[in-house]
């Protein structure tokens, strides 16, 4: 009823800006809670605003927002458009929102456009991006905007494999999260922490931080990034000798993911069951299975880079089995 009376109040004051204010503020929360398709209708919403206001600091948001979204539901490559629209629109305008934004849209831009190009495999370009995300959210002062950009460039040190970036990039984040009080990039930092202690040796230490961190995210009543941070929790307990709780864990991952619609990690996840099914010696229609839905759905997405990885861990698998060994103890590969 708020959301209903909110809107129809800032109708009936003829004050565009404000109603944009209300209709993000729903877009976040939907967001961090609800089932996407609900949420990419609340960004067509805040689309045609934009477009009826002809604002270009309006669309720069409206243009986060379809990236974001799209992003989490495995669009790469339409998330990469949108992303790269609203950066045009904000760097050929001199772009001054009439409204306070949450965080920075030209700073999210930049991540989700460097996250999609990760996918797409244009490696150096999506670092190239982050590291401009990271400086303008440091040019403008937006704290907010800081802490996302540190995030997601956790994320994709840990795509790349790279532990001491995560570690460096995971510190930064819990500094300034602890420092603002911002309660919802915190708990990523510490799982980010802890999957970085896990790969470096002391998996009990990483687990117990990577639970804590998915413990005070769930505190915070979101879930978008739960299948994610579940999925490193998997990564840390197989490197712990604790493959059967490992398949748990990916298994609550891939439940969650399908409630919320967030499907940008199931090409990973699926990858992660077929390893974790061959060390435990499980059916192999079941491990082929796993490996297959992997690739299918990286290529499906478009994701160059899971597919490559998938189908990388697909071949030691075959390899190991026709060498006797049953596909048992494969890495993880980046």
């Amino acid at each position: 009823m708020w959301k209903e009376n909110a809107e129809s109040l800032c109708g009936s004051l003829d004050r565009p800006a404000l109603l944009y204010s209300a209709l993000m503020g729903q877009w976040y929360y939907s967001l961090m809670t609800a089932k996407l398709t609900a949420t990419l209708q609340i960004g067509k919403r805040i689309y045609s605003l934009a477009q009826e206001q002809h604002d270009p600091a309006l669309m720069t948001g409206a243009c986060r927002a379809f990236a974001a979204a799209l992003y989490y539901s495995g669009d790469f490559e339409t998330t990469r458009q949108y992303a790269m629209r609203g950066l045009q629109i904000w760097r050929s305008r001199n772009v001054e929102s009439p409204v306070q934004e949450l965080i920075a849209p030209a700073v999210e831009c930049l991540a989700y456009e460097a996250l999609s190009e990760w996918h797409l495999g244009e490696i150096a370009s999506c670092k190239t991006n982050m590291a401009n995300a990271i400086a303008l959210a440091k040019e403008l002062n937006d704290m907010a905007a800081l802490g996302l950009a540190l995030y997601w460039a956790g994320l994709l040190a840990h795509f790349e494999g790279d532990t001491a970036e995560v570690k460096r990039l995971a510190s930064d984040l819990i500094e300034l999260t602890t420092r603002q009080g911002f309660a919802s990039w915190l708990p990523g930092g510490v799982v980010l922490r802890g999957w970085a202690r896990s790969v470096c040796g002391n998996t009990a230490e990483g687990v117990s931080w990577i639970q804590d961190g998915i413990r005070d995210y769930q505190a915070t009543g979101a879930a978008l990034r739960l299948p994610y941070f579940l999925s490193l929790k998997a990564e840390a307990l197989y490197l712990a000798d604790r493959t059967v709780e490992a398949l748990e864990a990916i298994k609550e991952a891939e439940v969650v993911a399908e409630r919320s619609e967030g499907r940008w990690w199931c090409a990973e996840m699926h990858r992660l069951r077929g390893v974790f099914l061959a060390t435990l010696g499980a059916e192999e229609s079941q491990i082929e299975a796993a490996f297959c839905e992997a690739i299918r759905t990286a290529k499906q997405q478009k994701s160059i880079s899971l597919a490559k990885r998938a189908e990388v861990t697909y071949a030691e698998y075959r390899r190991q089995k026709a060498s006797g060994s049953g596909g048992r103890g494969i890495r993880l590969p980046r």
